[in-house]
């Protein structure tokens, strides 16, 4: 694997005298992580007035700090030319409208194909930032808007509005059961123990917080706004299945299959067919890292979901 050699220096301004050198660093060298900065302190990459310190001592204003650190360059993953639905591109984000069934990373499984080769191909440069340039995902089988940071600075600065939950994610979702109110779901997640693929509510689990609204009632359905305050791994899926409303359509959540009582044979047709999680990450918004303003995109579902809607619709009115 290639390395990329970097060679920073900064001198430290008057208002961080006395700060720790880690705190210093994030806002001398906004482009990097705290974690990849503290990383380097403790390697010994990072010298202050020439000399090695931790990354809890203090600096001083005038100091000069140098960085000399490796990068190592991503996995050489695949460009591949395959069509993407872009919302926003500007030099710092783009946004997509992820289509059911593209998975987003390459991973075991799933080496090529994805929605990070079709990204390398039509911008090469994102070879040079982590995870090109992906922040956060959808799952193969969810629509939706994703955001991509083309550049370090964009790359960091998102990361670190998505840790201070700044950042607005909504989706419409299609229930099993009836809701009549909104609510918070406030329940840790991670690792089922058993299997590992799965994930779960559990004591020990990192912190989620999932908020949602009914928009609208069927028979034995309920459609739903869900605003996510965290980003946990399948966390709606798991979050709605814990509280006895699993994702229509969800098989790895929602269990067997059931019919409600007098459904039309065109529901019970519709929920046979229909063999992915009705969930779709309908808005997205965002403070833009260069310009500071706040940014906000929406899509509409996807035709399959939103043919769904109309036969719960048309069901529902058949009673």
């Amino acid at each position: 694997m290639q390395h990329e050699i970097l060679d920073l220096t900064a001198s430290v301004p008057e208002h961080l005298d006395g700060s720790r050198l880690d705190k210093a660093l994030v806002e001398l060298f906004p482009a990097y992580s705290r974690a990849r900065l503290q990383d380097w302190i403790r390697a010994g990459e990072v010298l202050v007035g020439g000399r090695q310190k931790r990354p809890r001592d203090p600096v001083y204003g005038g100091e000069v700090v140098t960085i000399s650190a490796t990068l190592p360059k991503q996995e050489a993953w695949l460009a591949q030319d395959i069509a993407l639905d872009i919302i926003f591109e500007d030099d710092s984000l783009i946004i997509i409208n992820k289509p059911i069934g593209l998975v987003v990373h390459p991973a075991v499984g799933n080496p090529d194909k994805t929605m990070v080769n079709a990204l390398l191909h039509h911008c090469p440069a994102l070879d040079q930032i982590p995870r090109a340039g992906v922040v956060h995902r959808l799952d193969k089988d969810t629509s939706g808007l994703l955001v991509v940071a083309k550049t370090l600075n964009a790359h960091t600065q998102l990361v670190r509005q998505l840790q201070a939950r700044t950042v607005q994610r909504e989706y419409e979702a299609v229930v099993n059961g009836i809701l009549i109110a909104g609510g918070t779901i406030d329940a840790p997640i991670g690792r089922h123990t058993m299997q590992r693929k799965k994930m779960c509510v559990i004591e020990l689990g990192k912190p989620a917080v999932t908020h949602y609204r009914v928009t609208e009632q069927f028979r034995a359905h309920t459609r739903l706004k869900v605003k996510l305050e965290t980003g946990r791994t399948h966390q709606i899926r798991v979050h709605m299945a814990y509280i006895h409303h699993p994702i229509l359509g969800d098989v790895t959540y929602g269990g067997r299959l059931q019919l409600p009582k007098q459904a039309s044979e065109e529901l019970i047709q519709m929920l046979r067919s229909f063999k992915r999680q009705a969930l779709h990450a309908a808005r997205l918004g965002l403070v833009h890292p260069v310009t500071q303003q706040y940014m906000e995109w929406s899509v509409g579902v996807p035709a399959d979901m939103k043919e769904l809607i109309e036969v719960l619709r048309r069901d529902k009115d058949q009673i």
